[in-house]
């Protein structure tokens, strides 16, 4: 760790990785608790593989390939949402079938453009030590983007999150909040591709709002702690894989996945705890229980 806090100072593509593992945090601790809340990690995971397509097409006609990655993102989030919320009884076969015509189209134009075998490792599994500091401006765009939105239509996002009839009795516009939720969702999915690439992005837009949701219950705060998470995992992935000159994002990955399982573990321990306690109270004195009930 020392190590690692010594290069800090001194390298400044460590500086950059660290910041675009910050940066990345705040889309995926924002959006990925609506994802966890919302239970669409499979749609989340069907945008995030089909942006491939728009990176590889838009390398080999010149672009940047994160232009192309936001434009596909968003296509597919829109059809994804579409078909949703029109044709759900194909909706699981729509988003299998977008996850591997996008892979595969993706490959493909990669495959014919010289170099392709360095890019093609870099989008599947990131590359968080060689993000420039041109990209981190635009990853910064786009999270004051998604904070802006979400802080102006909040109440809309949080009632077509956990209630979308309730909210359509409200008068809520569900189709359009619903489908601007799944655009911020490709957004953040192109936001996590530097850091830990299009294998692992689902895992760290869910992986830190899952553990956040495991002790509150509150998704403004979800939002927030979700974040910080976020925030730790990048920067102890980074460390972590620094010494032994291991992958970062895969690592990031993993530190993710070990304190997402020691968390289930820890919360359903204290559920059961409290359970117990409870069940102990009542035998101890059920009068007051029964009285209670009773009033």
């Amino acid at each position: 760790m020392s190590e690692f806090l010594t290069a800090l100072t001194q390298q400044t593509f460590l500086q950059s990785a660290l910041l675009a593992g910050l940066l990345a945090s705040v889309g995926c601790g924002v959006m990925g608790s609506f994802v966890v809340v919302k239970r669409i990690a499979f749609l989340a995971g069907g945008i995030a593989h089909s942006v491939l397509g728009g990176m590889g097409a838009a390398l080999y006609f010149g672009f940047d390939p994160l232009l192309g990655a936001l434009l596909a993102a968003i296509s597919a989030a829109l059809i994804i949402g579409w078909v949703r919320l029109n044709w759900q009884t194909q909706e699981d076969t729509l988003i299998g079938a977008l996850w591997a015509i996008g892979m595969a189209a993706g490959i493909l134009f990669i495959s014919r453009t010289p170099g392709y075998a360095t890019d093609l490792m870099s989008y599947l599994f990131g590359n968080i030590l060689l993000v420039p500091e041109r990209e981190l401006w635009i990853m910064a765009g786009l999270d004051a983007g998604l904070l802006l939105i979400v802080v102006l239509f909040y109440r809309q996002f949080l009632a077509v999150a956990f209630d979308e009839e309730f909210a359509r009795l409200r008068g809520v516009p569900v189709t359009f909040f619903y489908l601007l939720l799944l655009c911020l969702v490709a957004v953040t999915v192109v936001l996590l591709i530097q850091v830990v690439g299009l294998i692992l992005v689902i895992a760290l837009l869910t992986l830190p709002a899952a553990i956040a949701s495991h002790y509150l219950h509150s998704l403004g705060h979800m939002m927030l702690l979700a974040t910080l998470i976020g925030g730790l995992f990048t920067s102890g992935g980074l460390a972590l894989s620094y010494t032994p000159d291991l992958p970062a994002g895969p690592t990031i990955i993993l530190l993710a996945g070990a304190a997402y399982v020691a968390s289930a573990l820890l919360s359903h321990w204290l559920a059961a705890r409290q359970a117990r306690r409870g069940v102990a109270a009542i035998e101890k004195n059920p009068r007051s229980d029964v009285s209670t009930s009773n009033e």
